[in-house]
């Protein structure tokens, strides 16, 4: 995120102008520095992101005994690892089968596990995903490439401010005999929204 206030050479959206202004009161009036806010931007992007979501999946594909655990109740699973996040919500995992495809929204804003999966995409915080992947899911994981069989169900799961949910994909079939980081490293973002296929 830049800090150089001075540069006016395009009118932000509305929303980038109150996040700025906001940021500009909070700055000013000393209760958080701007290296304050970088480290927060930096640790989203970089080092939170979807690699702890990639981590909890890749365990998960590669121990039946913490799939289970996981899929019973992910919270403590999720806080033994060190990836529990700040939002003082319930993490829910649902299994993406042969028979059944997952797909999280949040119809209202866009809640979402940042501690596992980083920053949301725009895409996911827009007007028309929250509105079509409840009515027509379908259509939607189309436009994302992923096109099912159509004997498989398809589930779409509703965050809200006390629940978060994450999909965890199928394993590949040729995935046999990779570690855990090698699994991690197949594991996207979207394959945990359940918006991609691994």
């Amino acid at each position: 995120m830049s800090h150089d206030h001075d540069d006016h050479h395009a009118v932000p959206a509305d929303i980038a102008l109150r996040v700025k202004a906001l940021e500009t009161v909070l700055t000013q009036r000393g209760y958080v520095s701007t290296e304050t806010l970088d480290a927060i931007i930096d640790a989203y992007e970089n080092r939170i992101g979807p690699r702890n979501g990639a981590r909890v999946v890749a365990r998960a594909w590669a121990d039946p005994d913490f799939k289970a655990r996981l899929l019973d109740d992910a919270n403590p699973v999720i806080e033994e690892m060190g990836l529990a996040g700040v939002e003082g919500t319930d993490i829910r995992v649902i299994e993406n089968t042969p028979q059944v495809h997952n797909m999280v929204v949040c119809t209202l804003c866009s809640c979402y596990p940042w501690a596992l999966l980083g920053l949301p995409p725009s895409w996911y915080k827009s007007f028309a995903y929250r509105s079509r992947a409840v009515s027509e899911p379908r259509e939607v994981l189309k436009e994302f490439g992923v096109e099912l069989d159509r004997e498989t169900e398809v589930r779409v799961w509703d965050s809200t401010a006390e629940r978060r949910y994450l999909v965890m994909p199928r394993r590949p079939e040729d995935s046999a005999g990779l570690d855990e980081s090698s699994l991690a490293a197949l594991v996207t973002r979207n394959g945990m929204i359940g918006t991609a296929l691994v």
